[in-house]
């Protein structure tokens, strides 16, 4: 049955939001009684840093629920309403086409766009596109975190100074993760990192690593029987003792190279979705811990 389009219902939605903060359900509307800011954040680490950044003068939504792989998010009509009243979407353009149809129709003029703060990398050869996956690197996150900032300030000048002083002690937390992921992964005997899909470019390029991704920057991409004997002996001929997967997608194809070449099939989190415990920096803690003894750190 298709959903109602009239006016009407749309009102009705929209009101209706105004009262729900539910995670991945709704925004909160605009700045509330108190100057409450409502942002809506396309995924896991927008969210993050928003609520970071925000601090209590903020209140953020995921539009993507726990649980939920963020590339295939559809919207419910209570969502898409809800953006008609946030007061900024931050939101990574071609990552979510749900989301970016939303933002056109809804947001245009109060959504964020992260990718247009920082450098782009393109997926490797045969893809299309630029890799959005910037996250994964805590300096460009960094870069993320100080425009948010200004982003935040445009809406409520009032509280820019807050919200700047937040990003910069983001950007100081961050910036020590860089220095331990880089000491962590500085002599380590093997430097090729086996992935599921082509997620963690921007890691790997930031530590000196080598990704070899098995399939392309959407995790619903399938690699061709060549590309999977391509990749199954680089791992032989490299000693690879483990084949990434990631916690949101399957792990079969993973687990069938792993068994073909006599490794492991562990997690490797591209943090799309929220970590059980704890938080961005925790969990790409947790990643280092992994890389150092997949790769035999010293």
């Amino acid at each position: 049955m298709p959903y109602p389009t009239s006016l009407a219902l749309a009102v009705t939605l929209a009101a209706a939001l105004s009262a729900c903060g539910a995670t991945g359900e709704s925004a909160s509307g605009s700045a509330d009684s108190a100057g409450t800011l409502s942002v809506s954040a396309g995924f896991y680490p927008y969210e993050f840093v928003a609520a970071r950044v925000g601090g209590p003068d903020v209140q953020v939504t995921n539009l993507t629920k726990p649980g939920g792989e963020p590339h295939d998010l559809e919207l419910t009509p209570r969502q898409v309403a809800a953006l008609g009243e946030t007061d900024l979407v931050v939101y990574a353009r071609g990552f979510q086409p749900a989301v970016d149809e939303a933002v056109d129709q809804q947001a245009a003029d109060r959504a964020f766009d992260v990718l247009t703060a920082v450098d782009l990398r393109e997926g490797e050869a045969g893809q299309d596109g630029a890799d959005p996956h910037v996250w994964l690197d805590p300096v460009r996150l960094a870069t993320i975190a100080t425009a948010v900032a200004d982003q935040l300030a445009e809406q409520a000048p009032e509280r820019a100074d807050g919200f700047r002083d937040r990003a910069e002690a983001l950007t100081t937390e961050l910036e020590a993760l860089d220095d331990e992921l880089r000491a962590g992964l500085a002599t380590c005997e093997r430097k090729q990192i086996v992935t599921s899909h082509d997620a963690f470019g921007y890691l790997a390029g930031a530590y000196g690593l080598e990704q070899v991704a098995i399939a392309g920057l959407s995790p619903d991409d399938e690699a061709s029987p060549q590309r999977l004997a391509e990749v199954a002996g680089l791992a032989k001929d490299q000693g690879v003792t483990t084949i990434f997967f990631e916690e949101l997608v399957s792990p079969k194809v993973a687990e069938s190279l792993a068994r073909e070449v006599g490794a492991q099939a562990t997690v490797l989190s591209p943090l799309e979705g929220a970590p059980d415990e704890g938080d961005y920096v925790s969990a790409m803690r947790e990643n280092l811990t992994t890389l150092r003894t997949a790769l035999d750190c010293a």
